[in-house]
């Protein structure tokens, strides 16, 4: 990990100057975490603080409450964002070479409920509250040139070993190894040196504006899954599994959505992921409520089966907290949890990075917005690789599930394309 300064002095005040959140993005290290039109921008890296290993979400829940208590900090808002904040990505495995970070940014830009806000952090003692300047730099600035196109081609895990380590999870799970098991697989392209980031993440935050858009150390995209959101001691979640391409037209739409809510595959693996979630939320409240059914949730490419979970935490948990109790949940591994990560780690043989790992941020309160990064990329020097995966359960058919892992990947090749 990172050392850490021993001071930030934070200043949070309201400003009429914010129109779109992601104009203030930056064009090569840009830092976002919004969900229609609400939400958070960074400006410039303060700090960062990195960590890997199994203990990866402790260390980071550690650090967080350290830097938090030690900060000074003026917020004239006052509400969950404002104040001291990171950003933060996680890697899906603990073995993964890939590092887990918290990025604390020089300047916060945020809205919500129709409030807007800056934050301006910066390292050692500050006396009093800023001047007149709402600490924004020059801008914001409209993206400049083309939209960024590269041509993905099939990476490490291709689509012939793909079915054929989809073929081998169900041999498993006919065995008794796992209920379920998610496969992944990946594309990767050659990025041009001087990309404009912010082109492709305005183009998906515009074409899924109920998605959460993010943006946070390389990894670019737009998750439709809530791992965990803290509020002022409320706890909420969506829980995705279970989808199906949508249709043409109206009629083969509704069609497309009717077969999905009544499969019984796709139900017994959103029952599935469902579980995982509550099960491991239960302990930690004194409410907690789910739907007895799914809904049918529609994506501009995707249907998908979801539950909304919505609580009460009976004791002070931050979302950092939850993040480590709650990753890996059975929507992006499988179930048994431990049996199918052990399966995953057999079967597909190369390093999911952060892809499934959780994407969001979290105040000096413990207050945050967590998603599970899916339909994502991470952008590595002149590299882009894409990730996307599906469950694999008893009656699983390889070649559809190849299918689906091609509309997954569908926001981030047309974002990028």
């Amino acid at each position: 990990m990172a050392s850490t300064p021993d001071i930030l002095s934070i200043v949070t005040r309201p400003t009429a100057a914010v129109d779109r959140l992601l104009d203030w993005i930056t064009p090569q290290h840009p830092i976002a975490f919004v969900r229609d039109g609400e939400g958070l921008v960074g400006i410039g890296e303060l700090l960062r603080l990195e960590f890997r290993g199994a203990d990866r979400f402790t260390a980071a829940a550690a650090a967080w409450s350290e830097l938090a208590r030690t900060a000074i900090v003026h917020d004239s808002v006052k509400r969950p964002g404002t104040g001291l904040v990171a950003l933060g990505s996680f890697a899906f495995a603990d073995s993964s070479d890939s590092v887990s970070v918290l990025i604390v940014p020089r300047i916060v830009v945020g809205s919500r409920d129709g409030i807007q806000w800056v934050t301006t952090i910066t390292t050692g003692e500050t006396s009093g509250l800023p001047g007149a300047s709402d600490g924004l730099p020059a801008g914001p600035h409209e993206p400049a040139g083309d939209l960024v196109h590269v041509d993905f081609v099939p990476g490490e895990m291709s689509t012939k070993n793909f079915t054929k380590t989809v073929k081998a999870a169900l041999r498993e799970i006919s065995r008794g190894s796992a209920a379920k098991i998610v496969i992944a697989r990946d594309q990767s392209a050659e990025l041009p040196a001087d990309a404009d980031l912010r082109l492709p993440i305005t183009s998906l935050a515009n074409r899924y504006p109920d998605t959460f858009t993010f943006a946070v150390d390389g990894l670019i995209g737009s998750s439709p899954e809530t791992l965990v959101r803290v509020q002022n001691g409320a706890v909420s979640a969506r829980v995705l599994a279970g989808s199906a391409a949508r249709g043409d037209d109206r009629i083969s739409d509704g069609r497309a959505a009717g077969t999905l809510m009544s499969s019984p595959k796709d139900q017994k693996e959103h029952a599935l992921a469902l579980a995982s979630v509550m099960d491991a939320l239960a302990p930690l409240s004194s409410e907690l409520h789910a739907a007895s059914e799914p809904f049918a949730l529609q994506l501009p490419n995707l249907w998908h089966l979801a539950t909304d979970i919505e609580g009460q935490l009976s004791q002070r948990s931050s979302g950092l907290d939850l993040i480590g109790i709650l990753h890996p949940t059975a929507a992006v591994a499988g179930t048994p949890t431990p049996d199918a990560i052990r399966l995953i780690d057999e079967l597909e043989g190369f390093d999911r990075g952060r892809y499934a790992g959780p994407v969001g941020w979290v105040d000096a309160n413990g207050n945050g917005e967590w998603a599970v990064a899916l339909r994502c990329a991470q952008v590595s020097g002149a590299r882009i690789t894409a990730y996307a995966g599906a469950g694999i359960v008893a009656g699983s058919d390889a070649k559809k599930e190849l299918a689906e892992t091609e509309l997954k990947f569908r926001p981030i090749v047309e974002a990028f394309g």
